[in-house]
């Protein structure tokens, strides 16, 4: 049973920063490509950042330059780290992976972003 677990939302200021983190269980993580998808109210999921197992890094053009993606194979984790966010970033935080050809997500995490 593959189990993600998000954590780390809550509310941050324009221009400040939060960090999320993912605890994957019932996958061998290291092998693993993961992903972090969002979904803004009203909106579609969309695709925010991968890394792959070997710890290459992809992100969408809303937030390259401002999040950055890392991950830690000894304890199974994924990270979310966002800077400069802005009000747009709001939005509920899933973390991803697939496994034998299905996707998982957690629970999600809500990030918002207000003054």
């Amino acid at each position: 049973q593959v189990y993600l677990r998000e954590s780390g939302g809550g509310l941050a200021q324009p221009g400040g920063s939060l960090r999320l983190s993912c605890a994957a269980t019932g996958i061998n993580f290291k092998i693993h490509p993961m992903h972090w998808y969002r979904q803004p109210p009203g909106k579609e999921r969309e695709l925010v950042a991968t890394i792959t197992s070997t710890g290459g890094t992809t992100y969408s053009n809303s937030v390259l330059g401002r999040f950055t993606i890392s991950r830690d194979n000894v304890r199974s984790r994924v990270f979310l780290q966002m800077d400069s966010l802005k009000p747009e970033d709001t939005a509920v935080y899933y973390c991803n992976t697939i496994r034998g050809g299905y996707r998982y997500y957690g629970q999600g995490t809500q990030v918002t972003v207000s003054s």
